[in-house]
């Protein structure tokens, strides 16, 4: 029996791929593209989780001088066999990566990323003896290592010092790889020091990007383009490679290809199509792209069970607050571009390339909002399907992950908005566990007429339904009372919506329908004919429940309408159609 090589989840050293023996998507004709079309500084950004660091960890093991060349054999780049020859193990290498770099004040940042620079200075402790550097450089050199940076002058310099001492000892230029140089300025922004880590970053990155001719070339990634003005200052050969240049764009996420392979070696193939709707639909220069993180999540929860539901990994690793924003302080026409998105049509938007941090603080919400568009794509929460004649982007959701993710911040939104209003909120619920199904529904759709509404587009019903249940199931889940369960199993299927009322010994169960095209009868009388039919009250019933309610709600854009039974002890002594 063949074992399978090892799926990469959370992977970020190229070397475990082989000594450790993970599976891996070739990504190392990036190595030649860099090459033959950088800049002096190669600025790549893209969303969390698509593979820069391990692109970074890449190109750090394939310059550096005595690497291991092994690690490359039968990869793409290893073909050229020319270029290896030329690059493979040729160069010093820094290395640094600024994703930790944070802290509640500046200070603790500033310590932090001192750790990082002695840290990777301390790679560097054989120049200590080089007969090439003269005792003063020496001395500077363990100043980085001991990490002695009281004066703040000596990390500002400290990456342009340490290429110079590289370069001086191997008579070849230094290659700069720094990854995450973001993460230090929204961490600022976050903690209120943004000004002072701004004016740090730009002279540390300044003094060793700029003019320095122990320099051969650098690659920096993040999420966001930084304003040039604002970091980059006077970087004469800047070349950025953001999610909209065609330029090395398959080399960070999946292509269709590389996810049917991974899906085939694992043998579970036939998840191609559910992998492509919840992971793909992202558009980065000419090339459509799949979130690595969330494929080789699934891939392995797939492995491990055939046919194990979809499940969003991307959306868990960042708070996604982006989108809390957009939605709590959106203005009416933001509202209706919100509902266009959720619903799978396009908004056109003029994307802002550079940004600072500082834009975001916008006290005129329209200018806020109109950057917190360029931040949403840059960040990977819209993808661009084309440009108009007039220049705007057309965005879109790229995926059902993504699409579920507005749906969640929606949802908590609208949840608070509801229960802020006492009064009706209570009327609300004491109308859903006494059965006053006319209460329930001239009551939700007073909350719906606040809401965010799905339209009635090509999206599937199902997606259409799943969404008004998810709004629902937020208001019932807020009275902390009730036992509430989503899809609970019950007789023959899966009731979307069964709740239990202890104090009352009572019970609900509640069917969700979209109205296609506002035909709410016919809805709802299906939902009632599911409920029946199925036998969703059987669980109720085993848990000895003496009032069963059971409910059956139409949605269609902001509008419902509900249609209820009222079941005791097995009969039902009531029905009302309202």
């Amino acid at each position: 029996m063949v074992t399978k090589k090892k799926l990469p989840i959370g992977i970020e050293f190229f070397q475990d791929f082989k000594t450790e023996n993970y599976y891996y998507v070739d990504k190392t004709g990036l190595i030649r593209d860099l090459i033959n079309t950088r800049g002096s500084v190669n600025l790549f950004t893209r969303p969390r989780r698509f593979g820069k660091s391990l692109n970074m960890d890449m190109l750090k093991t394939f310059f550096e001088i005595d690497t291991d060349p092994s690690l490359f054999d039968g990869l793409e780049i290893s073909k050229d066999t020319a270029f290896c020859k030329q690059h493979l193990g040729k160069y010093p290498v820094i290395s640094i990566s600024l994703k930790d770099v944070e802290g509640d004040d500046f200070q603790t940042a500033y310590d932090t990323l001192g750790i990082l620079v002695s840290e990777e200075a301390g790679r560097f402790s054989f120049l200590l003896e080089s007969d090439k550097l003269i005792p003063a450089e020496k001395k500077k050199l363990n100043r980085l290592i001991e990490g002695d940076f009281e004066k703040a002058a000596y990390l500002h310099n400290s990456l342009r010092l340490l290429t110079q001492l590289l370069c001086k000892h191997y008579e070849t230029p230094v290659i700069a790889l720094i990854d995450e140089y973001d993460v230090p300025l929204d961490k600022a922004h976050q903690n209120g020091y943004y000004p002072k880590m701004t004016a740090l970053i730009r002279s540390l990155f300044s003094q060793a990007l700029k003019t320095n001719k122990s320099l051969y070339f650098a690659v920096i990634t993040g999420c966001l383009r930084i304003a040039r003005e604002s970091i980059f200052t006077g970087l004469n050969h800047f070349k950025v490679l953001s999610v909209s240049d065609p330029e090395c764009a398959e080399y960070f996420g999946f292509t269709d290809d590389e996810v049917r392979k991974m899906l085939e070696y694992y043998g579970v193939e036939k998840s191609f199509a559910n992998i492509k709707e919840w992971y793909n639909g992202y558009h980065f220069g000419h090339t459509d792209v799949y979130c690595p993180w969330d494929v080789i999540n699934q891939c392995d929860k797939l492995r491990i069970k055939s046919g194990a539901k979809m499940e969003p990994h991307w959306e868990n690793s960042s708070s996604n607050a982006i989108i809390q924003d957009l939605i709590e302080n959106a203005t009416e026409a933001t509202k209706a571009e919100i509902e266009a998105l959720i619903s799978g049509e396009s908004v056109e938007k003029l994307l802002i390339p550079e940004l600072t941090y500082t834009d975001l603080d916008s006290q005129d919400t329209e200018i806020r909002q109109s950057y917190l568009w360029s931040v949403l794509f840059a960040a990977g929460y819209l993808t661009d399907i084309g440009e108009t004649s007039t220049g705007l982007h057309r965005l879109v959701i790229p995926n059902k992950e993504v699409l579920g993710i507005y749906e969640k911040k929606i949802n908590s939104w609208f949840k608070v908005k509801v229960t802020s209003n006492t009064e009706t909120w209570q009327k609300f619920c004491t109308a859903v566990e006494t059965g006053d199904a006319g209460i329930v529904e001239s009551v939700f759709n007073e909350f719906l007429a606040e809401s965010l509404s799905i339209r009635d587009t090509f999206v599937r019903k199902d997606m259409k339904e799943n969404y008004y249940h998810g709004i629902l199931l937020g208001l019932l889940k807020a009275e902390g009372k009730w036992i509430v369960k989503s899809n609970a199993e019950s007789g023959n299927g899966y009731t979307d919506i069964m709740l239990t009322i202890p104090a009352e010994n009572a019970g609900c169960v509640i069917e969700m329908k979209y109205a296609e095209n506002g035909a709410f009868d016919s809805a709802c009388k299906e939902a009632m004919r599911q409920i029946e039919d199925l036998g969703y009250t059987a669980a109720l019933k085993q848990e000895g429940i003496g009032t069963i309610h059971k409910y059956g709600i139409a949605c269609y854009k902001k509008r419902c309408r509900v249609m209820y039974e009222n079941e005791s002890c097995g009969i039902t002594i009531c029905k009302e159609y309202v």
